[in-house]
């Protein structure tokens, strides 16, 4: 036994799209869309009106109506056929590689250069910590011998 139809709409804003389907699957068959129209509130059921009237007397046809290009216009017509994916051709499956091929490239270029980077940091830190002794006991040293001076200025 046959699925009863339900008539399902969906608009672009510019015209509406009226179609007399079993399902809301076969509704978006119709309109020619992979996404869901539903889902989005795009298309919705319709209950009434003349647009449901002549979707069901042509189950399975688009019934198109203008609402701001060709306004009132009531119409058959086709899905738009979606445009067949073509194969990747030989140039894009090159490019491809030779981009992946740059990427690793990039990717060991740039760790190269932070670790160069980390290399210079532990050579400064190395030498901010052999000036920073020094200065502990050169100012240790100098303090010491001022020490020494303020003794001999007491009697």
């Amino acid at each position: 036994m046959a699925r009863a139809l339900k008539v399902f709409c969906y608009s672009d804003g510019f015209h509406s799209w009226t179609v007399a389907a079993p399902s809301r699957a076969k509704a978006l068959a119709a309109w020619g869309v992979k996404r869901d129209l539903f889902k989005d509130g795009s298309a919705k059921e319709v209950a009434d009106g003349g647009d449901r009237d002549a979707a069901l007397a042509a189950p399975g046809e688009l019934i198109e109506r203008g609402l701001t290009v060709d306004i009132g216009k009531i119409e058959k017509t086709k899905a738009p056929k979606p445009k067949p994916a073509r194969a990747p051709n030989a140039k894009d499956v090159a490019r491809v590689e030779m981009l992946e091929a740059e990427l690793a490239e990039l990717a060991a270029r740039q760790t190269s250069e932070r670790q160069e980077i980390e290399n210079r940091l532990a050579a400064l830190e190395r030498e901010r910590t052999a000036v920073v002794e020094g200065q502990e006991k050169a100012r240790a040293a100098l303090q010491a011998k001022l020490k020494t001076a303020k003794a001999k200025l007491r009697p």
